[in-house]
């Protein structure tokens, strides 16, 4: 089969829309990845050779009113047309969006071609993008069974949100701490704020670390490129063993190396995180839309694997009386590393490509066509 996964403009929909590739490749399909124009993209699949990679204009939709509705629209066209001739030369069997507007073109060409098309929306609340593409698309996949009620007459599966195949087994810690020049037999924080960084994030920990310099913590942490040297010298200044980068591309050996995870809440964080049993100190994106990440952390939160906390409580080194509260308790670590592992899906990409080709196929009533899931 050929199968066209639209999945470019975040981490949080690249990533898993890979994953699902990587499971349709080794079962001998043909993958073309549309991405969007971002560097986030460009850096995440350079390398990359087993897919078919293609750059489409992907333009956030604007208040209806806003002169940047026709920038949209221009956009929007380009980006159709490009498809429907990717489409004429690629012959998709069937179309998967990860999210976002760059999924938007690529479903609706899909359609037109009457092939299965559908949305996979990772987050507890979807965005406007996935709530309009969902009306396109023959079905709606969901990471969190909460999600399904936000998509009213749709038909919905829970799969979880896919993990890529490099991130399936949690490395040796001793291997892991080595990768960073770290200490295996000290506590490890990880500091992460998502595929571009997070400057919230970056100030609560450089301003806790005063206090946290005789906690015995050492830290990986992936500060974005605006982060990167002001991070460094923050470290070097507060005498704390750190690992600082802008990003990091073997994201198996943070995991594997850290104990606590300071992120933001994006569906697919969270879902690495579950896969290796990661407590979370989680601090949502405050101005996400519908402020979804909130909504993720929550459900981190109430099933005992994550503290949620709101970014404007944290100025001034607030930060550092929860991190120290969890690094002098090992039971209560190991029981929201307990939880986290729970929330995991292990299977979510399988899952997803199992449902592409069933529709292609048409072995599976109901999935693709004019039947319904069972929610």
């Amino acid at each position: 089969m050929n199968i066209v996964i639209a999945a470019g403009g975040t981490g949080g929909h690249l990533f898993p829309g890979l994953a699902v590739g990587e499971v349709l490749r080794a079962r001998g399909h043909a993958v073309m990845v549309l991405i969007s124009e971002k560097e986030i993209d460009a850096l995440a699949t350079r390398g990359r050779s087993e897919f078919r990679f293609e750059k489409i204009p992907g333009v956030g939709l604007p208040k209806l009113f806003s002169p940047a509705i026709f920038k949209f629209l221009r956009g929007f066209r380009a980006g159709l047309r490009q498809c429907r001739a990717l489409y004429a030369d690629f012959k998709p069997d069937a179309v998967l969006g990860m999210g976002g507007f760059t999924s938007t073109g690529p479903i609706l060409a899909g359609r037109r071609l009457r092939v299965p098309t559908f949305v996979h929306e990772s987050n507890a609340i979807p965005g406007k993008a996935n709530r309009l593409n969902a009306r396109m698309a023959g079905g709606v996949l969901v990471g969190f069974e909460e999600c399904a009620r936000h998509f009213p007459g749709a038909r919905c599966i829970t799969t979880g949100t896919p993990v890529r195949s490099s991130l399936r087994t949690r490395m040796a810690r001793v291997a892991a701490a080595a990768a960073f020049g770290l200490d295996p037999e000290r506590k490890t924080l990880l500091v992460m704020g998502g595929s571009q960084g997070a400057q919230g994030i970056n100030r609560a920990v450089l301003e806790s670390l005063p206090a946290l310099a005789g906690a015995g913590l050492q830290v990986v942490h992936l500060a974005g490129r605006e982060g990167e040297e002001s991070a460094r010298a923050a470290y070097a200044a507060a005498g704390v063993p750190a690992f600082v980068a802008a990003f990091h591309h073997r994201m198996e050996e943070a995991y594997s190396a850290a104990d606590i995870c300071v992120a933001r809440s994006g569906a697919a964080s969270l879902t690495e995180l579950a896969h290796f049993a990661l407590p979370g100190v989680l601090i949502p994106y405050p101005h996400a839309a519908e402020d979804h990440q909130t909504h993720n952390a929550r459900i981190f939160e109430s099933a005992g694997a994550a503290l949620l906390l709101p970014e404007a409580g944290l100025v001034g080194g607030g930060l550092a009386a929860h991190l120290l509260a969890l690094v002098r308790s090992p039971k209560k670590l190991a029981a929201m590393s307990e939880r986290s592992a729970s929330l995991a899906s292990p299977d979510a990409a399988e899952a997803v490509a199992d449902i592409l080709l069933e529709a292609c196929s048409g072995a599976h009533a109901g999935v693709g066509g004019r039947g319904s899931y069972a929610r």
